[in-house]
Formats: structure tokens, sequence, C-alpha cells
């Protein structure tokens, strides 16, 4: 099971009946634009309980095609990282534990 950003939308404004749809979609909006924002800057977003987001920038490398097993050359890049925090992690233990997948 999955949930896009439409869902998340549709899930805020659902808990909070204060906040019209559009007004959910501006918050989600905002904080994903921030989060966007922050790590091309690259900075490091911290959520306490939930998680952080970083950007880790990966070295070139020699790979290898898997369908012809030539050696190919891949260029450095910027890669972003999500570590889960400590609450989100027991969180999702617990759902372990009762076998929900």
């Amino acid at each position: 099971m999955s949930m896009n950003k439409s869902e998340l939308i549709a899930e805020l404004a659902a808990r909070f009946p204060q906040l019209v749809k559009q007004d959910a979609e501006f918050a989600v909006k905002a904080i994903l634009d921030a989060i966007n924002d922050a790590m091309t800057r690259g900075h490091r977003v911290e959520l306490r309980g939930f998680g952080s987001f970083t950007v880790t920038h990966r070295l070139p490398r020699i790979g290898r095609n898997p369908r012809s097993g030539i050696q190919v050359s891949i260029p450095e890049k910027n890669i972003p990282r999500f570590k889960p925090g400590k609450s989100l992690r027991e969180s999702i233990d617990t759902l372990k534990n009762l076998n929900i997948t």
C-alpha cells in the first residue's frame, strides 16, 4: 500500500476539518518545496521523530553493463538520502511485530 501526494493532501484535510483542501494542498506543497530548496543548497533537513534528509556525494567510478559486461564510466553525482528517526523506526517495527505488511 502506498500514498501519493494527492492522497496525503486528502488525509490532511480529513484530519483537520478547519482546513479546506486548498489550504492542505498549499501546506504540503510549501513543506515539500522547503525541503527541496534546502537540499538543493546542500543543507540537511531534520524533522524530529520522523527522520532526516541529506545529500551525499558519490564519487565517479567504473561500473559494468549487466547485459554486455563492458566496463562503463559512471560520473560523480549528488544523491538524496533519507534516514528514519527513532519514533518512525519504532512505529514501523511495531507493525512488523503485529505481522502487518
